[in-house]
């Protein structure tokens, strides 16, 4: 009876079985381009969702000074430890989904926290247009009627639509 890969690397102690089943389910990570923040926020916060980080990337972490990390307990220094490889491992996910250009606006980051704020702000801005939209959407989602030329699953993806256009605008 043969061994597979996984079990031939984890038996030479390539890779810890964690490791290893990260590897087997490796989802791809979504590129940010100029038109697809929306979408691509919603797919990484489901990507990091599935590996566990995404508290991180949306509540942080306190880091301590040096000399107050000396007097924490060995349980926070652990928790800490935690929260450190989480960040990391967000903030690899992350970058991976930015072009060359995208990833220099975020490079400087050392909280995953901060990386969707500044993407957020870059590809979405604070303009009139974008605090417009919201209300046109609303407005659109009241008074959609079915057409005369579309059957029900195309009235049903257009209501889709329009409300999945809500919720990435908050309403």
């Amino acid at each position: 009876m043969g061994l597979n890969s996984k079990q031939v690397a984890s038996e030479l102690g390539y890779f810890g079985e964690e490791t290893m089943s990260i590897m087997m389910a490796q989802p791809q990570i979504p590129m940010l381009t100029a038109t697809n923040y929306g979408n691509w926020s919603i797919q990484m916060k489901e990507i990091l969702g599935f590996y566990d980080i995404w508290d991180i990337v949306e509540n942080g972490y306190n880091e301590p000074t040096k000399a107050t990390e000396v007097a924490l307990s060995d349980a926070e220094k652990t928790t800490l430890n935690g929260c450190r490889s989480k960040n990391n491992k967000a903030c690899f996910m992350i970058y991976q989904g930015a072009d060359e250009s995208t990833f220099d606006n975020i490079a400087h980051v050392k909280k995953a926290k901060d990386a969707p704020e500044i993407l957020q702000k870059s590809f979405q801005g604070v303009n009139k247009e974008e605090e417009v939209r919201p209300q046109v959407l609303h407005g659109e989602f009241e008074n959609m009627k079915m057409e005369n030329s579309e059957n029900i699953g195309q009235n049903v993806t257009r209501l889709k639509t329009v409300t999945n256009e809500m919720k990435r605008n908050g309403e």
